[in-house]
């Protein structure tokens, strides 16, 4: 049984579109199971109806309206570079009415209601084995996984939006009595429960480069050095996922293949730049596309090679 996975990484998300349009497209990848934190849940439902034109035009065209109903941003230029400062007023709106976090993402709840319909959730069921979200439970201070076949549309499209939730930015959500926020406060990449499920092949995209060594630059303002510090902390989590992921992988005897991106994309993956993400999305189907066509050279020079993960 193959599995799709694909970790969270906000608007770096164009680059898995790219990755999963070549692996199933050129590839001919029928994947049984996709499961996404963050944005990987945004894509993973789309993916699963094989729909890569519909998502390609939804996602390169997704920006800050179509998220915040509150935006806590504003989004500033500088020499070419974009970065974040505060919007005061919707911030201070947030504290007067006692709201427990800095913006709301109500109108993102709307643009998963408008663009993913029930008529193809009924044809995932009908079709796939299963399409999971990762959302944390902060009331319980446990990670969950949705899957699609224990919920009705409604529900399931909540799970996804939940799964979104970047707090304190975003909307922290009451469900069934408890807190719900962003899958990746709890797991960023859910390698090992996709084989828990019962994968046998794993094709993982992390939206994170590998060991590639760079220096971070720091936010100057209060919320970009958040945003910046809890991108750290996101990518230590990301990087116990995949270890425990390769771990389960090797004992149960799974294939894993991980796709990472070949650089670093974005300080902040939270503003969202239509022709950078269309850009994303270019890169990171030729990304596969090269991965793929040296991997097939190496096995035709020696039939005993295996690639199992793309660097």
């Amino acid at each position: 049984m193959k599995a799709l996975v694909i970790s969270g990484g906000g608007s770096k998300g164009a680059f898995a579109g790219g990755v999963a349009q070549y692996l199933i497209e050129q590839q001919g990848k029928n994947y049984d199971m996709f499961l996404g934190t963050s944005t990987g849940s945004l894509l993973i439902p789309h993916l699963a109806t094989q729909d890569i034109g519909k998502l390609y035009d939804i996602y390169t065209h997704v920006n800050q309206h179509s998220i915040f109903s509150i935006n806590p941003f504003v989004v500033k230029k500088k020499k070419g570079r974009e970065y974040v400062s505060i919007n005061y007023f919707n911030t201070m709106l947030q504290f007067i009415k006692k709201r427990r976090t800095f913006g709301e993402s109500k109108a993102l709840r709307r643009h998963i209601k408008k663009h993913f319909t029930k008529d193809e959730f009924n044809r995932i069921r009908d079709t796939k084995e299963d399409v999971v979200v990762t959302v944390a439970n902060l009331s319980k201070n446990r990670t969950e996984y949705k899957s699609i076949n224990d919920y009705s549309y409604e529900e399931f499209c909540d799970w996804i939006w939940i799964s979104c939730n970047y707090i304190p930015f975003m909307s922290l959500v009451k469900k069934n009595g408890f807190d719900y926020a962003d899958g990746g406060l709890g797991c960023v990449i859910p390698i090992r429960e996709a084989i828990k499920r019962g994968a046998t092949e794993v094709d993982a995209i992390v939206l994170e480069s590998e060991d590639l060594d760079y220096n971070k630059v720091l936010g100057k303002n209060p919320f970009s050095l958040m945003i910046s510090l809890f991108g750290h902390l996101l990518d230590q989590v990301e990087k116990g996922d995949i270890a425990i992921g390769k771990l389960a992988a090797e004992h149960r005897n799974v294939k894993l293949n991980l796709y990472y991106t070949p650089s670093k994309l974005t300080e902040n993956s939270l503003i969202f730049n239509k022709s950078l993400m269309e850009k994303w999305w270019q890169e990171g189907y030729h990304y596969a596309e090269s991965k793929h066509e040296k991997g097939q050279s190496m096995d035709e020079s020696d039939p005993l090679n295996s690639i199992t993960t793309a660097h």
